[in-house]
């Protein structure tokens, strides 16, 4: 998979060049580039935000030796600038530097463009660590993060605001000014040194004990308002914890955000909006991935206490029940926060409705009828990048009803109805889906009572 993605960046970076120039006439492929900069800065700030894992050591371990304490933090900043993923975009920039900017600008220009590249690479990973650490990556700090951005592209459409002519200016200057990759370091040391601050102030046993209390308070008290609700509640909250605790399930929930943008790339755009295909499959991911994601493995997740699971008394109607409104919970704050869409059009709007209710009616039975398949067990102290244990070809085959069926029906509907008609048909088919929801829950637990020995069987195995 990796040489995959690498060869595919790699023949981007040699074509970008092209593809650059047919998008703009008056200006260079570079000035385009530069154009876009800010942006490919915010987002990649956060998904790092969102899903990279922090650089950590046992502190009090090292207390009793004589090692500085400069020189631990120093280790914990550096070691991220010498894992090759964070230059993966190199594939891209450095066969553009050298095929298309010579073309309109001299090599040192080409040169100096792929230094400031790494450079921001740097501040990207140090700033990055800086926000993780200073306001944690908790859910409170990600939907301010995403208002924050939702409103920049507001800004943007509306024509009241342009990032890309403030990006076209700066880094037009950073990389064709003979100095400006100075400044550029500049940026990426003042990053660097907002951490040494930070770790100052912070880097002592005590300080983290302090934040881990916190942390636990602000879950369990957060949540505690759903015990009142019987077993139900308790496995709901259960599940909610075990996303806030661990790295993976939280990097899985956090990183669903990040799918709601997609609406800025194709709402926006003529080729896509007249599209009925990409309207609908946008419509379900923007509200429905945190289910979609969250929900292919709803029971797996809880493979390494499975066994206590069937060995207490909790019904498995009840069991089930809770995992349906958990997903249900995730389509409804999904589409809470996907309202700003309404602005870009009322079309948006309904189609987010029919979204909703099709993903919330019809695409969360199936997902937790098809998890009960799942049997390979899921280490949840596991890294939270790039890790597919427990996953298997059954992961993906979910896929296929939950996104690429309806998608099938959109293009077969449009041929005899209008786009408000398929809308309407979406609509009525999650409604009584939703309707049915009772029906639905007594199948789904008829099959997980069929499916818990097996499942039971494969979460032991440790692999």
């Amino acid at each position: 998979m990796a040489v995959y993605f690498a060869v595919i960046f790699l023949f981007l970076g040699l074509f970008l060049g092209e593809i650059l120039d047919d998008l703009h006439d008056k200006l260079t492929p570079l000035e385009v580039f530069n154009g876009v900069t800010l942006y490919l800065l915010i987002g990649a700030m956060l998904l790092r935000f969102a899903i990279q894992s922090l650089i950590t050591i046992n502190l009090q371990s090292y207390q009793s030796l004589p090692i500085q304490r400069k020189t631990l933090v120093n280790f914990i900043l550096l070691k991220p600038l010498f894992s090759l993923g964070n230059y993966i975009t190199l594939l891209v920039i450095v066969p553009f530097a050298v095929r298309s900017i010579p073309q309109w600008f001299s090599g040192w220009v080409a040169v100096q463009f792929v230094v400031n590249c790494i450079l921001l690479i740097w501040f990207n990973i140090w700033i990055s660590s800086f926000l993780k650490r200073k306001f944690d990556s908790g859910l409170k700090a990600l939907l301010i993060i995403f208002v924050l951005i939702m409103g920049i592209a507001a800004l943007e459409y509306f024509k009241i605001f342009s990032l890309f002519d403030i990006s076209l200016y700066v880094f037009n200057f950073l990389v064709i000014n003979p100095f400006g990759w100075i400044l550029t370091l500049v940026l990426s040391l003042s990053a660097y040194y907002l951490n040494i601050r930070f770790f100052s102030a912070n880097f002592y046993p005590e300080k983290f004990n302090e934040k881990l209390n916190k942390g636990e308070n602000k879950i369990t008290g957060g949540l505690s308002f759903l015990e009142k609700h019987g077993t139900i509640g308790e496995l709901i909250q259960l599940q909610f914890r075990l996303i806030f605790r661990h790295k993976r399930t939280k990097s899985l929930v956090y990183l669903s955000a990040f799918f709601m943008l997609y609406g800025l790339i194709f709402y926006t755009s003529e080729m896509y909006s007249n599209n009925i295909l990409w309207l609908i499959f946008c419509g379900l991911i923007i509200t429905g991935m945190a289910s979609i994601t969250y929900g292919q493995w709803i029971i797996s997740w809880e493979s390494a206490y499975f066994d206590t699971i069937l060995s207490k008394n909790i019904p498995a109607r009840t069991y089930i029940k809770a995992n349906f409104i958990i997903l249900i919970a995730f389509n409804l704050i999904s589409f809470v926060l996907a309202l700003p869409y309404f602005f870009l059009g009322v079309k948006f709007g309904f189609l987010h409705i029919a979204m909703f209710l099709f993903n919330t009616g019809i695409n969360v039975f199936l997902l937790i009828l098809t998890a009960s398949f799942n049997t390979k067990r899921i280490d949840l102290m596991a890294k939270s990048m790039l890790n597919y244990q427990g996953t298997t070809y059954k992961s993906f085959l979910i896929i296929i009803p939950v996104m690429f069926l309806p998608g099938v029906l959109a293009v077969i509907l449009n041929l005899f109805l209008t786009f408000n008609q398929i809308l309407l048909v979406f609509g009525i088919i999650g409604l009584i889906g939703i309707f049915l929801l009772p029906l639905q829950i007594n199948l789904s637990t008829g099959h997980f009572n069929k499916r818990k020995y097996a499942m039971a069987e494969g979460f032991r195995k440790k692999e």
